[in-house]
């Protein structure tokens, strides 16, 4: 089964955080308890995973001999014999090369050598959209409404930037770096459990880090050592410039609410000249959502042009992560929205279409003008628009969206504190000291060669944000706590048959799908995959669609496909998954053996039956977040990611 990582932080009446460890918990004390050692992920048996994807193709199998084609016990007879084949012949070699392979490696063979390279560095597609996750954070309480229905006149003079936006964008920042302090110290998720071992190295991948574009396969920047200062800034994008603000006192301690407040300030005046001389931003972020090798190519070019571009490189690259004030609040183009009451220019707040509109904007930037202020590289980049809603986009090879989501949940269950501000939102005087310090440009020295590329580039997200959508479905009949506790049923393996029979009466078929198993388990581990679409599901799914089917009948079923998921479900988060086997096992071919590939690999089923068009996960309960995504695998499919509340409802969908 998917196995849902709850974040063990709760908010208690009025906001406050109840602590999962005591706050006496430090450093110390910590090292006085002996650290948990996590076990090495396995290279699974051969003759068991052959088994397993042979067990896996039977609905295709089935689905082909209904459709007229080759009977099933034929078809999978000449299966058998391929992995009989590939087992007694190459196969033992491959298989023997990964046990030598997970023997020299540090930590484990697929995680060391293979995962990272093969499912997100080698991919030359483009981050935006197709790579990068998404989240819409729940709006603010303090924020006035009249301030998310754009009824407020708050803006910063020339900037279209708001004086709650930078509010809410100083606060969730703060939070966001407090949980990370927290982490350093010991005091959230400590290393001395299990959890804490697998969060504290999974999350610390998010931090003073960004993907690099190479040819052929990309990296990371290397790690910077603590002492540089550019590891203690946060990386700021507005109106496309950047900048860089330092967020650490010398003492490496994180400052105080209303200093990174300050600093923002600062930030939006000074754009707010540049923008009064009629300057305007070269928007170089915007390479970043090109293809790689492109992206590649115009870097190498970008810093030949001055030893300045490479210190700003550095820069965002070591920043602990960034953050975007977007001039704009997001609504789909229309020429009347019935969304919007007609005395405010915006939907009203977490109506469909807003929130809908908010996760385009999280997903891609402004439809008129994709892929700006942005820098898709970044793991962990916090978003905030004009009237005050948030959320996050990242970069997705570091780790999976779940890690990030419960930062955000940190960042986000605690509603800004007045407080810890001044009462009146005050723009720092030019003249202050506070206005000069703390803060920097990071402007690139560009040619017309970058401007055009930079145009060129933005085309080409146009086409790729038109060529999808992304929404989200509220189910309020009931939710996880109903199923499980009256149904009793296992909440995930019943999402995921909805989404078969779903699939089937929209499609008239079944396809192979994808769901997302943690593997947290082990060592360096991440993930594996679920193989939701099976004989089980697939006879349960035919009875739905046939009326003469009794519901006895039905439910039967239901409850057999419920068994087999959960049963496969757990294999794969205890490493004894199918698909990272086989991909290891292909890897472990030798370049001079590549003429002749094993029949079992040449299959066509081989290939359909990794064809995800439906490609699922589910994320931690909770109700911080209206909504999150990422990319469907295929252009005619689905990427669908589903929260289930624990309490009766609801069920959310995001597609």
């Amino acid at each position: 089964m998917f196995r849902i990582f709850r974040p063990r932080l709760c908010a208690c009446p009025g906001g406050r955080l109840m602590q999962p460890f005591s706050t006496a918990t430090t450093a110390a004390s910590h090292l006085q308890h002996k650290q948990p050692r996590l076990p090495r992920l396995p290279v699974p048996k051969l003759d068991q995973t052959l088994q397993r994807y042979l067990t896996s193709l039977e609905p295709f199998l089935l689905e082909d001999e209904a459709r007229g084609g080759v009977p099933f016990e034929e078809a999978l007879a000449l299966r058998k014999h391929w992995a009989e084949e590939f087992e007694n012949g190459i196969g033992k070699t491959l298989q023997e090369r990964l046990y030598a392979l997970d023997k020299a490696s540090p930590h484990n063979w697929l995680d060391d050598n293979i995962w990272l390279k093969k499912a997100y560095h080698e991919w030359r597609a483009p981050l935006i959209v197709n790579s990068n996750w998404w989240l819409s954070f729940k709006n603010d309480p303090t924020i006035p409404e009249d301030v998310y229905l754009g009824l407020a006149r708050d803006e910063i003079k020339g900037t279209a930037i708001t004086r709650w936006q930078v509010r809410r964008a100083s606060w969730l920042l703060h939070r966001t770096l407090e949980f990370k302090s927290r982490l350093e110290k010991q005091e959230v998720y400590p290393d001395t459990t299990r959890d804490g071992l697998w969060f504290q190295r999974t999350i610390g991948l998010n931090f003073n880090t960004a993907r690099i574009p190479r040819r052929s396969c990309d990296t990371f920047s290397p790690v910077p050592p603590s002492p540089d200062p550019s590891t203690h800034t946060v990386l700021v994008h507005i109106h496309d410039w950047q900048y860089s603000i330092d967020v650490l006192d010398s003492r490496l301690e994180l400052l105080p609410v209303q200093t990174l407040e300050q600093r923002l300030l600062c930030i939006v005046e000074d754009a707010g000249r540049r923008l009064e001389a009629r300057e305007r931003a070269v928007p170089v972020g915007v390479l970043t959502s090109d293809e790689r090798d492109r992206w590649a190519e115009n870097l190498e070019h970008l810093l030949s042009l001055s030893p300045a571009n490479e210190t700003i490189f550095r820069a965002i690259n070591h920043s602990i992560v960034a953050l975007s004030l977007d001039p704009w609040t997001y609504v789909f183009p229309s020429p009347s929205r019935e969304s919007a009451s007609s005395s405010s220019p915006l939907p009203p707040p977490d109506s469909p279409k807003e929130v809908d509109a908010h996760l385009h904007n999280l997903r891609s930037s402004h439809s008129s003008h994709p892929a700006h202020n942005r820098w898709f590289d970044k793991p962990f980049t916090l978003i905030v628009e004009s009237n005050g809603r948030a959320g996050a986009n990242g970069e997705h090879s570091p780790c999976d969206a779940l890690v990030p989501s419960i930062m955000a949940e940190y960042a986000v269950v605690q509603a800004i504190d007045l407080d810890a501000y001044d009462e009146v939102l005050a723009m720092p005087s030019v003249q202050s000291n506070e206005s000069q310090t703390g803060w920097r440009r990071l402007d690139w020295v560009t040619d017309d060669r970058i401007k055009l590329e930079c145009v060129v580039a933005e085309e080409r997200a146009r086409a790729i944000v038109q060529d999808s959508d992304d929404s989200v479905l509220w189910f309020d009949a009931y939710g996880a706590e109903w199923i499980k506790k009256i149904a009793r049923l296992a909440p995930d393996a019943y999402i995921q048959m909805a989404l078969q029979l779903a699939w089937y009466r929209t499609r008239g078929e079944f396809t192979a799908t994808y769901e997302t198993a943690l593997t947290r388990l082990f060592h360096h581990a991440r993930t594996e995959t679920i193989r939701t679409l099976t004989k089980e599901s697939r006879a349960w799914v035919l009875s739905m669609m046939d009326p003469n089917v009794p519901v006895e009948t039905r439910r039967d079923l239901l409850h057999r496909a419920l068994q087999t998921h959960s049963r496969i479900s757990r294999a794969a988060s205890t490493g004894r998954g199918i698909d990272r086997h086989l991909l290891g096992l292909r890897c472990m071919i030798q370049p001079e053996e590549l003429a002749v590939q094993p029949a079992l690999f040449q299959d066509e089923l081989f290939t359909r039956s990794q064809t995800w068009k439906l490609s699922t996960s589910g994320l931690s309960p909770g109700d911080q977040f209206r909504g999150t995504g990422f990319s469907a695998s295929e252009h005619d499919g689905y990427g669908i990611n589903y929260m289930k509340e624990l309490c009766s409802a609801p069920l959310k969908s995001h597609l």
